[in-house]
């Protein structure tokens, strides 16, 4: 940091004090710790900068008493007070600043120059508005070369792996594969590095049922599963996927090991490197299906996940073990779909900036560690809770919004639950431990006054 003004003797304890955070918080907060060391050196940068614009007793102690209402944003912190390093910071600080008063008291009395205004709230909202703008246009939209670049290359991969599923496995029912996710629907934010691939499978509609999670025994609303019916008949061995029942419904587990077999660990992907000029290869060991992509116009590698997917109406269940787990039965229900079409549904209608929103909403959370736990689905959900009661979502309103938005999300983490706008049963937050609501939600409440800590 860079500071004004000639050099006093209370700078070496200040500089302490720096040293102190920079060399310690590391290793007393743990990876977490980056925030809150972005907002204890801001804190004291103020308290620094304000003292040094007073020249006696009582300026000073006004501008100390200024500083000392931010510090108290580091005192207040939960997980500060935990893991105990609140009073260690704060005696350093209180040790750093009684010698910087006692330094200036004793300098000659100068005319003191005029000392600017508290900012105002909004001026502090307009300095937020700054911000997110800059987030949107460096960080959010990714340029249409890098996004074409990446469609292209899970473009090529899909059509290699359905030609030699075709080829190996022609009797396998399946259907068109194609692009899906964040990727195609142009809401992937800060770098276009991961892509979804779609594969259809096709059931007898006579022959399978799917039941909503709250009909099963697992009265998950997200777990469905797939019965086989009509079994007396249509006996077993009708259907092709009658190969993966486990207990009478068909297994998401299974039919997940059988791609894993069938895909990842029998195409000949030096092959396919050759064909496409990149370093295609299998990532093994995980519960998903998914391939890494390396090529030499990008240091950035691309990973495209196989999903296998079940549609039924405007129903699509999706094969992901790490999201059903323990139920080797469970397919997951997919609101993706849902949450998308609708949000463009909105724009549509009003030329709002909903998504735009959202992809802000999503670069802030990736490119701060603090945040970097919040998932696009309960960005998403909380933009389609505050449509209901805010109508204007146009350019202008833009900084409002995301204010709003900001507001919003500290609420829903002090409530610890954010339900999902189209399955009220669902929290959107329940995966997230105690450790990083706390984190997040004192994050978020030092950003509506201080939006800098977002982008430290």
């Amino acid at each position: 940091m860079n500071f004004q003004g000639s050099r006093r003797r209370g700078e070496d304890g200040i500089a302490m004090v720096i040293d102190f955070l920079l060399s310690n918080a590391r290793l007393v907060l743990g990876v977490g710790g980056a925030a809150l060391l972005g907002i204890a050196t801001l804190a004291v940068k103020r308290l620094i900068e304000r003292a040094g614009r007073a020249a006696d007793d009582e300026k000073v102690e006004q501008k100390m008493a200024e500083s000392w209402e931010e510090l108290s944003l580091v005192s207040a912190s939960p997980t500060l007070i935990k893991r105990g390093i609140e009073g260690v910071v704060m005696k350093h600080v209180a040790k750093a600043t009684r010698q910087q008063k006692a330094d200036l008291c004793q300098q000659p009395q100068m005319s003191s120059p005029e000392v600017s205004k508290p900012e105002s709230k909004s001026k502090r909202l307009q300095l937020l508005t700054d911000f997110s703008c800059s987030v949107s246009l460096e960080n959010c939209i990714n340029s249409p070369h890098e996004v074409q670049r990446a469609q292209s290359l899970a473009l090529d991969i899909c059509t290699e792996i359905q030609g030699f599923m075709h080829s190996r496995h022609p009797d396998m029912p399946l259907g068109e594969m194609s692009l899906g996710g964040s990727l195609l629907d142009d809401l992937q934010v800060v770098s276009a590095d991961h892509a979804c691939l779609l594969v259809p499978l096709k059931l007898e509609a006579s022959l399978w049922s799917l039941i909503p999670g709250e009909q099963t025994l697992l009265t998950h609303p997200l777990h469905w599963m797939v019965r086989r019916v009509n079994v007396e008949y249509f006996p077993k061995g009708r259907s092709y996927w009658d190969r993966y029942l486990v207990g009478g419904y068909l297994s998401a587990e299974a039919v997940v090991s059988m791609f894993n077999k069938a895909v990842m660990e029998t195409i000949n992907w030096p092959s396919i490197s050759s064909t496409i000029d990149c370093l295609v290869r299998p990532v093994l060991g995980g519960p998903d299906l998914r391939l890494e992509i390396r090529s030499e116009s990008s240091d950035q590698p691309l990973f495209i996940s196989m999903l296998p997917l079940l549609r039924q109406g405007d129903v699509a269940l999706t094969a992901q073990p790490e999201l059903t787990s323990p139920w080797v039965n469970a397919w997951h229900l997919s609101l993706y779909p849902w949450e998308t079409q609708r949000l463009a549904q909105l724009d549509a209608a009003d030329d709002g900036y909903r998504r735009h929103t959202l992809k802000i909403l999503k670069a802030v959370c990736r490119l701060n560690p603090a945040l970097r736990p919040l998932k696009a689905a309960p960005l998403a959900n909380l933009i389609l809770h505050l449509s209901d009661s805010e109508s204007d979502w146009s350019e202008i309103s833009l900084d409002v919004r995301f204010q709003q938005c900001i507001t919003e999300l500290i609420g829903y983490l002090e409530q610890g639950a954010l339900h999902s706008y189209f399955k009220p049963a669902v929290n959107l937050l329940s995966g997230l431990s105690e450790d990083q609501v706390d984190q997040m939600g004192f994050m978020l409440y030092c950003a509506v006054s201080e939006p800098e800590i977002l982008f430290i």
